[in-house]
């Protein structure tokens, strides 16, 4: 993968939003319209999926009060218009009932859409982490950059971008639950990695008996190891099967030893008796 001037590119985007508005889009943040709230269409790039209600009326709450502090961002398209960042503030507008919103406008190129909407979520930092992984992967694959520059241009570690990705190696079910928050992310980082059949189980345990992150990891620990256990265990059997015939062997005792079983032969009363004085 390259590692030069997109990298570089990408890493000037992910500075200042204010100024990267400004410059990649062309807008003015002194020229402000009011636009119909029908006219605007969601960007079909947002990376966020989720948005929590009680967030959504929170905020719809505050803008009520406060009014719009900040406007949102779209895109001319003929006669609509397509968003490009606000979209919390716009569904928090719908909520109000609100007929319209301050906006910018941009008739910037529509393939900034994808860009511009994970650069910011990624810098806001309120993305779940399965939205965040498919950033990551999004940004890395146009920019065909690596998970090292993309660390680099992110300031964050190399490990924290990998562990991140992985989780999308994880099932499209357990996914969802990390992305509805029923599983935490610190669930999520020991899961990835376990077979299938597995990773269903656990998941089932954590939402069905509220497993904690630690308790989460001794069970997969156990999973884990359970083939090496029973391995141990057969030798530890083999071994000790073999003392007790090496034992009542010394006593004149006929053994047979197969496998799981053990026989003893007693052949007459005087071994039946001394059988007995051994157990005593």
């Amino acid at each position: 993968m390259k590692k030069g001037g997109l990298g570089k590119g990408l890493s000037k985007l992910l500075g200042d939003m204010d100024a990267v508005y400004t410059k990649e889009l062309g807008l003015d943040k002194n020229q402000v319209r009011e636009i119909l709230i029908e006219k605007i269409k969601p960007n079909p790039f947002q990376p966020r999926k989720y948005f929590d209600e009680k967030s959504l009326n929170e905020l719809s709450k505050s803008i009520e009060e406060y009014g719009l502090i900040q406007p949102i961002v779209v895109l001319k398209k003929d006669d609509f218009f397509i968003l490009v960042s606000g979209e919390r503030r716009l569904r928090a507008s719908q909520i109000l009932g609100l007929k319209t919103i301050a906006a910018l406008i941009s008739n910037a190129q529509e393939e900034k859409l994808r860009e511009f909407a994970l650069i910011e979520n990624i810098q806001r930092e309120d993305l779940n982490p399965i939205e965040l992984a498919n950033s990551y992967k999004s940004l890395i694959e146009e920019h065909k950059i690596t998970q090292e520059n993309l660390a680099n241009i992110l300031h964050k570690s190399r490990s924290q971008i990998t562990n991140t990705l992985r989780l999308l190696n994880l099932n499209p079910k357990t996914q969802d639950f990390i992305a509805q928050g029923k599983i935490s992310q610190g669930h999520a980082k020991v899961l990835v990695g376990l077979d299938k059949k597995d990773e269903e189980m656990v998941v089932d345990s954590i939402l069905g008996q509220k497993l904690n992150v630690h308790d989460t990891e001794k069970m997969i620990k156990k999973i884990k190891n359970k083939g090496k256990f029973s391995l141990n265990s057969h030798f530890e059997f083999e071994n000790e099967m073999k003392k007790i015939t090496q034992i009542l062997a010394q006593y004149g005792f006929e053994c047979k030893n197969q496998k799981e079983k053990l026989t003893i032969y007693l052949t007459s009363i005087d071994k039946i008796k001394k059988f007995s004085k051994i157990l005593d």
